[in-house]
């Protein structure tokens, strides 16, 4: 409970610092301005039944900005399959949970570009679109809130853990909701139950161990945190295999130190560390000159050293589907 709270206490200090502009993309497009777009065609996805968020009233919305697409006022929760090539499946599945601040989430970037490139590995990799905090409809309306909301001071004292445990409430249910299904339909998606991960961005990241420290025995079996909080935290004897990205110039979480990772180390827990010299807050998958954008590649390349990557045999994958 302890670790629970100091993690999702950072909740209302993370809100004011991050919005869904917040991100590190090419130069050539630092300046593109939020367009409204239709909703797009998101194939395969499956509402995940945690019903619609509490309260809500605003319709969901979509803009494009950086040349790639941004959801906000989720009210439904969805889950996208990204399946593998059945000739190169290995049975480990992703939960991909994009970022934005709970305003918004980055869909396209953080979401469905990592969930093809972990597909292309033989991963089955599932999006997680998961419910936000309700922002003004109109796209002029969002943007000034997040002004707004940036442009006040950031509380100095710790918030109250049990408000910050009940506003992260729908987002926790929705990870849980995901991965409940993916174990649940692991032999229709020739999934291993044991191989589920979770890598999330920023905020998504911050739901990925919220989940973690909520589900113990049932959370995912690895995690990766990638630019997302590194406050330090009370580490469970059995938490999963960590991988940890961040760029050193990050404006958001690189200049508190690394505590999440000291953590992990001083309870005996696997975990990787990659710090970049540059990139910024949010590079994800977009092409950057710098070497941040090898992440995904040393992440890839993590999984394989873990035997996540190795193909299992179609008996194991039933195995360990009915476990």
């Amino acid at each position: 409970m302890q670790s629970k709270c100091r993690l999702l206490s950072a909740l209302g200090c993370f809100a004011l610092a991050a919005g869904s502009w917040m991100i590190a993309a090419p130069a050539s497009a630092r300046d593109d301005a939020m367009t409204t777009v239709a909703i797009p065609a998101q194939p395969g996805s499956i509402e995940l039944g945690t019903g619609p968020l509490p309260g809500a009233t605003h319709p969901e919305a979509w803009h494009r900005q950086y040349g790639k697409l941004f959801a906000r006022n989720v009210a439904v929760a969805t889950l996208t399959p990204f399946l593998p090539d059945p000739d190169k499946a290995s049975g480990t599945a992703v939960i991909v949970a994009p970022g934005g601040g709970f305003h918004s989430l980055s869909m396209q970037n953080e979401g469905w570009d990592v969930a093809r490139a972990l597909a292309d590995r033989g991963v089955a990799a599932f999006v997680l679109k998961y419910r936000l905090n309700q922002t003004p409809p109109d796209l002029d309306g969002f943007a000034r809130s997040m002004r707004d909301l940036m442009s006040g001071p950031v509380p100095a004292h710790r918030l109250d853990p049990a408000a910050s445990i009940a506003s992260l409430g729908p987002q926790i249910a929705d990870a849980r909701a995901a991965l409940a299904l993916v174990r649940g339909r692991a032999g229709e998606w020739g999934v291993d139950r044991q191989r589920v991960g979770m890598v999330g961005f920023s905020a998504g990241a911050m739901l990925t161990l919220a989940t973690t420290l909520a589900d113990e025995g049932a959370g995912p079996a690895f995690i990766a945190d990638i630019y997302g909080p590194l406050a330090p935290l009370q580490v469970p004897a059995d938490a999963p295999p960590l991988f940890v990205a961040m760029a050193a110039d990050d404006g958001l979480f690189a200049k508190s130190g690394f505590g999440l990772v000291e953590s992990w180390r001083a309870a005996g827990r696997p975990v990787e560390f990659h710090l970049y010299e540059q990139g910024g807050h949010g590079f994800g998958m977009y092409p950057k000159p710098t070497t941040s954008s090898g992440w995904f590649d040393a992440f890839a390349r993590w999984m394989k050293m873990h035997g996540w990557l190795d193909r299992r045999h179609a008996g194991d994958l039933v195995q360990g589907a009915a476990r």
